[in-house]
């Protein structure tokens, strides 16, 4: 379902796999690199645009089941899960997809709630440790 545009003016509305949190996703085109905005609460999160086809693709390529293992940027993330591809050297974009300091990580949290959203991944939506694979 892809009933929001999202633009800043008409995000689009997720909830987090385990549907503890919501939050909003938008486009921002204007910036260099193009991004996407997460806002959850009062604090905001970036990330590149291209993440949502790269992750697609990715998880296309895995082709089973992967864990989410969504971690602060502080953290490490777990080899494997969406949040270890979200900062792997060797990812598309060579490195982290989040763009603001300090806040890099949950890559694996907020980025596939939206590719469920747009139609691109299934998830899971237990209490603890989802999983994604892409459709």
């Amino acid at each position: 379902m892809t009933d929001a545009s999202g633009t800043k003016d008409d995000p689009w509305l997720l909830t987090t796999a385990p549907g503890s949190s919501t939050y909003e996703m938008y486009r921002t085109e204007s910036t260099t690199p193009p991004s996407l905005r997460c806002v959850v609460g009062t604090t905001w999160l970036s990330y590149r645009a291209e993440a949502i086809e790269d992750l697609h693709a990715w998880l296309l390529e895995r082709g089973d089941w992967v864990d989410l293992g969504a971690a602060d940027e502080k953290k490490p993330a777990t080899p494997g899960t969406v949040e270890a591809f979200g900062r792997d050297e060797a990812n598309p974009v060579g490195g982290w997809y989040g763009l603001r300091a300090g806040y890099r990580g949950r890559f694996g949290m907020y980025l596939p709630p939206l590719l469920e959203r747009l139609g691109l991944a299934e998830l899971t939506h237990e209490p603890r440790n989802n999983r994604v694979r892409g459709i």
